[in-house]
């Protein structure tokens, strides 16, 4: 039986990103289906009904869910590829340590980063809206200066 592999993903999340990362080393082809995170698929609920979530690895059928998760499974599934993690233990827990690491600190970090540009942009676009959309009316007319008789 032919190994089916999907992924349901969003391109900016770097928990997807793992999952494709955890993929290319095994030298795995899937298809990719993006997900609009603000009106999921019925896919995606149904494959992920608990948290909604991406990313999901649908393999042959059945769902995968969590990029830990998943990254474990595929590497447990296909054994005969290279594996993904060390064989040494202390190797191993450090390989652990620095994947908790990324998604506690430098996934925020892109957040707030992502969130900071957002609202700078909304910022940038209220004031150029209020310099030059706004404030024009006002300009180039000169108040004329009232006659004393």
């Amino acid at each position: 039986m032919e190994d089916r592999v999907t992924l349901l993903d969003f391109w900016p999340s770097s928990w997807a990103t793992r999952v494709k990362v955890a993929l290319a080393e095994k030298g795995i082809e899937y298809e990719s289906r993006e997900q609009n995170l603000i009106d999921k698929s019925p896919l995606l609920l149904e494959m992920n009904p608990v948290h909604k979530t991406i990313p999901v690895l649908i393999h042959n059928g059945k769902p995968i869910c969590e990029s830990h998760n998943i990254v474990q499974y595929i590497d447990e599934v296909w054994k005969d590829k290279s594996p993904l993690l060390p064989s040494d233990p202390y190797q191993r827990s450090q390989a652990r340590f620095w994947a908790d690491y990324v998604d506690k600190k430098a996934s925020i970090s892109v957040l707030v980063k992502l969130l900071f540009l957002f609202f700078s942009c909304v910022r940038a676009y209220c004031l150029f809206e209020r310099r030059y959309i706004i404030m024009p009316r006002s300009y180039g007319r000169r108040k004329e200066k009232s006659k004393k008789r």
